[in-house]
């Protein structure tokens, strides 16, 4: 008989504590988790009314640096991302002891549904979640509760070195795991700095079974950093006013008095408001809530995050979330004047954030993904001091690829088809597959072993413009492939041995876009661009079953460009940092009551500018895959 949750718990506390003190040591070292900036969004929504004054004003930001004192939303594993933050770079500071308040929302029933349902023009696509959301998942159930303890405890332990001294965590949690993680929150937080079990009551009128009582609330633990914290005492106002008695002491008789000055009078007052207690009386979303609800599975209300940000912090303050489901926490805390940190491994909470934040007219924020996340992948399965080559020959393998003779093989990384002509190059996890990666391959195959036909690029990770690099060389002897983002989890589980079978090499997704006209008049210009065409990955590649699949394959035959799901501009980008002074996406009916649909023309209104521009058109589409197109050299007309 196996040991108990209770046996195994302490176990568990010292693995993860051991696991975070790991990702501490290495905060200062070569081989420390970076950022990644994909995106300075400057919110500038579609709309038909333009006010060119604001457009002005947040186009001037164009200049502005891409660090500071931004707010962040970042894609990716939350225990890399807060070691990214906690090692900080060249461009900002560590965010260690910075962070006034951290509330989350972690998953907390093995047997939820997180799949996302995709509406788009004459069809519901059901996806599953996708690779990494999904291993993340099984990784995190494989073994009950005692698994979800494993994989909560080293974030909490990092959490806790992000706040500052006068911090607070609140922890939102059901009856499902919430007494197990108390334990480990008391450890890591200490016991005497266990400040209020909070009852969130949703009085949803749930009916329950004959055998139980409804269940209609949550717990939200609330922990502090230390004795001296930041407290705000909230009121609400009272359904009915009551009279209430308040007694004045005279400071000399030690009696008590009225208004008038009487002894042994007391003073009768109407309250009209109540201090907020531990019982949270607020309702959930509900369906005809269209303003806030996003039909995402999981969303909170708005009015619980605002009680907590206000009561735990004061304008300026720094907020983060590290399960943001559909954002709210980055929503209110911007509504509130706080600055915010917000990831999530899942795509799709990304997207939804980063759209309802343009939405509220947001100050301009960064959008960032962990910049190596396969090496950290690669390090976490093949070892801390993996080499490039041994993940390269098994990535030939599984592509059916012999390795070329050791003198010839660049880094191990150059295979070729067997009985074929054919030269395979398998790409590092450490770097983006570039426009020159491509032209490297070319001369591979060029010159290895008297010359090869043709040469097939296998990638991890690839620059948003690769699509219109591939088209520019308009090389046919040259393919490019995406290796599978869940490969080094499915490594890990299965082995190479039994993937060989199973493993599928996809297509790149390109987009295909342009300028239209750029024209000046009395100082100001007008940017005219426009989407042509979107060619989407395989979609073997998407986390689909077979009729889901076909209804796919039938928009992308038919209507391509529907499945884009937010599109934007940078009409001055500098190869670095993509700033995006103009945005639309679906759902933004500013411009047309189409919800379904991008408009894909886009007038856009720019202070002048001397010489020419280069204009970075960047799109993403409903399953998260980004594409852009770089035009060089637009002139006036």
């Amino acid at each position: 008989m196996g040991k108990s949750l209770l046996e195994q718990l302490p176990g568990i506390v010292a693995t993860g504590k051991r696991q975070a003190a790991q990702v501490l040591e290495q905060l200062e070292g070569r081989n420390r988790v970076t950022l990644q900036t994909r995106e300075l969004v400057i919110p500038s929504k579609d709309t038909v009314a333009t006010d060119l004054f604001t457009q002005a004003d947040r186009a001037d930001l164009q200049s502005a640096s891409p660090n500071g004192e931004l707010s962040r939303l970042i894609y990716g594993d939350n225990l890399l991302a807060m070691a990214a933050l906690l090692a900080g770079d060249q461009n900002t500071s560590s965010m260690r002891g910075k962070v006034d308040l951290i509330y989350i929302d972690p998953p907390f029933d093995s047997k939820a549904d997180y799949r996302t349902k995709i509406i788009l023009p004459g069809a519901t696509i059901d996806q599953k979640p996708t690779v990494f959301e999904q291993f993340a998942y099984s990784d995190t159930w494989s073994d009950g509760t005692a698994s979800y303890l494993a994989m909560i405890t080293p974030r909490l332990v990092l959490m806790r070195e992000l706040l500052a001294d006068t911090g607070s965590i609140f922890v939102h949690l059901d009856w499902h795991v919430g007494h197990y993680v108390k334990i480990v929150l008391d450890e890591i937080f200490g016991r005497d700095n266990f400040t209020n079990d909070i009852v969130w009551w949703y009085y949803n009128k749930m009916q329950g079974n004959i055998k139980t009582f409804p269940r209609n609330h949550d717990y939200i633990m609330f922990y502090r950093k230390s004795a001296s914290f930041t407290f705000n005492p909230q009121k609400e106002k009272r359904l009915e006013p009551i009279r209430q008695i308040k007694r004045v002491w005279s400071s000399e008789t030690k009696s008590l008095v009225n208004a008038k000055g009487d002894d042994g009078k007391v003073v009768y007052i109407d309250s009209t408001h109540r201090t907020i207690d531990d019982v949270w009386r607020l309702s959930m979303l509900q369906p005809a809530d269209k303003t806030e609800n996003l039909r995402f599975n999981t969303q909170k209300p708005e009015t619980l995050l605002e009680r907590i940000i206000s009561a735990t912090t004061d304008e300026g303050s720094l907020v983060a979330d590290f399960f943001i489901g559909s954002g709210t926490t980055a929503a209110v805390a911007e509504r509130l004047g706080r600055r915010w940190v917000a990831t999530d491994l899942g795509k799709p909470s990304t997207m939804i954030t980063r759209k309802r934040l343009i939405d509220q007219n947001a100050k301009p924020f960064l959008y960032q993904a962990i910049g190596d996340y396969q090496v950290e992948q690669a390090r976490s399965t093949l070892g801390r001091s993996f080499r490039v080559g041994d993940l390269a020959k098994v990535v030939l393998d599984l592509y059916g690829a012999l390795p070329l003779p050791t003198e010839e093989n660049v880094n191990g990384s150059l295979g070729r088809l067997p009985s074929t002509r054919t030269l395979v190059y398998a790409d590092s996890p450490s770097k983006l597959t570039t426009v020159s990666t491509l032209r490297r391959a070319q001369g591979y195959r060029d010159s290895k072993l008297g010359g090869f036909e043709k040469v097939i690029v296998l990638g991890w990770n690839f620059s948003a413009g690769i699509g219109q690099d591939i088209a520019s060389l308009g090389d046919p002897n040259l393919e490019v492939l995406v290796i599978p983002p869940d490969l080094l989890d499915r490594l890990k589980k299965k082995g190479a041995d039994k993937l060989a079978a199973e493993v599928r090499f996809s297509s790149l997704q390109f987009l295909q876009a342009g300028v239209i006209s750029r024209k000046a008049s009395a100082g100001r210009e007008e940017l005219r661009v426009a989407l042509h065409n979107y060619v989407l990955l395989s979609p073997e590649a998407i986390n689909l079953d077979d009729k889901n699949r076909a209804e796919l394959q039938s928009i992308m035959n038919n209507e391509p460009l529907a499945l884009i799901e937010y599109w934007a501009v940078d009409p001055d980008y500098d190869g670095e940092v993509f700033r995006s002074v103009w945005q639309d996406y679906r759902g933004n009916t500013g411009n047309d009551d189409d919800a379904l649909r991008v408009i894909t023309a886009a007038q856009i209104d720019l202070p002048i500018h001397d010489g020419p521009r280069r204009v970075c058109i960047r799109a993403v589409d409903v399953f998260g895959y980004e594409s852009e197109v770089v035009i060089d050299r637009v002139e006036v007309d």
